[in-house]
């Protein structure tokens, strides 16, 4: 199948959540066999309109991010002329949807829309044109699922897919040395680390280790904080670490907790839970993480410190595992299945219209 991504930014022009997720779904696609074409701002040296890297074609639209203008006048033609069986856009810009579907017409191809919501979704006259422009749109979780919707988006056009994580990957890994809770997340204002500490300084006087992974501006507040509660002999902060040793930690982990704020998906945690973990999550308005755990006996949601507290108890009666074939199903090949399965829907639905 060909396949046209559109993207003005890319993870290679800035590594955020929603371009890495957008990325990702490129190079799974690609993995499968398939003719993935991504038409954004140029990012490489040179004059070459095109610049290949893990299967995935990328066309430069404009020559870079300062020529937005020219990136939306030019991609309708652009989509036009590569003749793809499917285009499929990321919501941000929000105006490049609107170009991608005019792109859509002239291709006579069916528009996927991939809204990942990574800082919420703002109303605006651009997104809600964009929310009534595609095919179907995919986001990450219900949560933004009801984001989109409350755009104006038909419901019956929105489908979740999660983020895939790799299960031969962890299979393939060494557990860590053994710990009872785990915490990873990039160290900022929105990660509530302090939720985790405070319930374990409540259980100063039984046996416990925990470790937390990840760096960022709040981390010095965060290990005076351990120092405050008189914890900190027992919390190791292990800053940031690469995907193989977040995997191996993982294994070796009894608990993963989930504290943060915000959250459209709960990848790291998806890593954990797979790798074996029991799921503690915090309850949270904009975070999707209780999602993963609802109807898993391994798996608590709390709303307070008594109940955080009384679920890392109850965790300890759990069995230890290095790998849980319950999350097979988001295993990357079964990730881009649901994309084709989803592409082909698209595909006869257009063809019948």
């Amino acid at each position: 199948m060909r396949i046209a991504f559109v993207s003005f930014e890319t993870a290679h022009h800035r590594d955020t959540e929603t371009n890495q997720r957008f990325r990702t779904v490129c190079e799974i696609l690609a993995e499968n066999g398939h003719d993935v074409h991504c038409y954004c701002a140029g990012f490489w040296a040179g004059e070459d309109a095109t610049f290949e890297r893990n299967g995935i074609t990328y066309h430069a639209v404009s020559s870079g991010l300062e020529a937005r203008s020219s990136f939306l006048l030019r991609l309708p033609f652009v989509l036009a002329a590569a003749r793809p069986d499917v285009i499929h856009a990321s919501a941000e810009p929000a105006s490049q949807v609107v170009a991608a579907k005019w792109g859509a017409r002239l291709a006579r191809a069916p528009l996927v829309l991939e809204w990942y919501g990574d800082g919420g979704v703002t109303e605006t006259r651009w997104t809600r044109a964009a929310a009534r422009r595609p095919d179907r749109i995919v986001t990450p979780s219900s949560l933004v699922t009801t984001w989109v919707r409350e755009l104006g988006a038909d419901g019956d056009l929105v489908e979740a897919l999660a983020n895939p994580i790799d299960c031969d990957r962890i299979r393939a890994v060494e557990p860590a040395e053994q710990v009872d809770v785990i915490y990873a997340r990039r160290l900022d204002e929105g990660a509530n680390l302090e939720s985790l500490l405070l319930a374990l300084a409540e259980l100063r006087d039984r046996e416990w280790s925990a470790t937390v992974v990840g760096d960022g501006p709040e981390r010095d507040t965060y290990e005076r904080l351990a120092s405050d509660l008189r914890i900190e002999d027992r919390v190791t902060f292990a800053g940031d670490l690469d995907l193989e040793e977040r995997i191996a930690a993982y294994r070796g982990a009894h608990v993963f907790a989930q504290t943060a704020d915000h959250c459209v998906f709960p990848t790291e945690m998806l890593w954990a839970l797979a790798a074996g973990c029991v799921g503690l999550v915090e309850y949270h308005v904009d975070s999707s993480a209780h999602e993963l755990v609802e109807g898993w006996d391994r798996g608590f949601r709390t709303t307070s410190e008594t109940e955080l507290v009384e679920a890392i108890l109850a965790a300890r009666d759990l069995e230890h595992r290095e790998y849980d074939d319950r999350f097979a199903d988001y295993d990357r090949s079964a990730v881009a299945e649901r994309y084709l399965a989803l592409y082909r829907t698209v595909r006869d639905e257009y063809g019948v219209l």
